[in-house]
């Protein structure tokens, strides 16, 4: 087993080795083409995303800047949306459903290093996969460990840390994220804090 295939099954490996560092050669060629796209340029976004990564639905939007490891390790589901500054560290795979709505500064870390110094030393690091449901909304500046789950239709608040699952249908928030509460039907009629929708078109 070489060290991409010890990387993608989860197991302790070197990223150097074995043309991993190729790879991340290839992804950042991409990235850069993406990043410094002129604004009159920014009907391209789809058509790099769609190259860059593993799979997508057929409408993708990430604004730039965006970094990733790989790309191809990264899967989407249709409407997916992400705002300024997303960084996903692809080591494991990183599976995301449809309609999620990312905010600016997520960071999605499917990688870590062993807690053992010594350990740690020796140069191997590992990869633990991270998958959001569909209709996930991640508030900005969270950032989701390796490992994480995060069910359907669930909210995560904005500068939350995610190192456990998280339940579909809830509101979590915090370092380290929590449950704060579920999503009812009542809250279909409010946009923010109370305040109703004013128009007809909304549900």
């Amino acid at each position: 087993m070489n060290q991409m295939e010890r990387m993608l099954a989860g197991l302790p490996y070197k990223a150097w080795q074995d043309g991993l560092d190729r790879e991340r050669e290839a992804c950042k060629a991409v990235l850069y083409e993406l990043n410094h796209l002129r604004p009159e340029e920014r009907q391209r976004i789809p058509e790099i995303l769609k190259r860059l990564l593993g799979s997508t639905g057929k409408t993708v939007w990430i604004e730039p800047p965006f970094i990733c490891d790989y790309g191809w390790n990264i899967h989407v589901g249709e409407n997916f949306w992400a705002n300024y500054g997303l960084t996903v560290l692809d080591v494991g795979r990183v599976t995301v459903g449809d309609n999620v709505l990312i905010a600016p500064n997520v960071s999605i870390y499917a990688a870590g290093h062993p807690i053992h110094p010594a350990s740690r030393n020796s140069g191997y690091e590992y990869g633990a996969g991270v998958t959001l449901g569909n209709n996930v909304w991640v508030g900005g500046s969270a950032v989701i460990l390796a490992g994480v789950t995060v069910g359907d239709n669930a909210v995560i608040g904005a500068g939350s840390v995610v190192t456990r699952d998280i339940p579909a249908n809830v509101i979590a928030a915090g370092n380290p994220c929590r449950v704060i509460r579920e999503i009812t039907e009542e809250d279909r009629k409010y946009y923010f804090k109370g305040r109703e929708f004013d128009v007809p078109d909304y549900e």
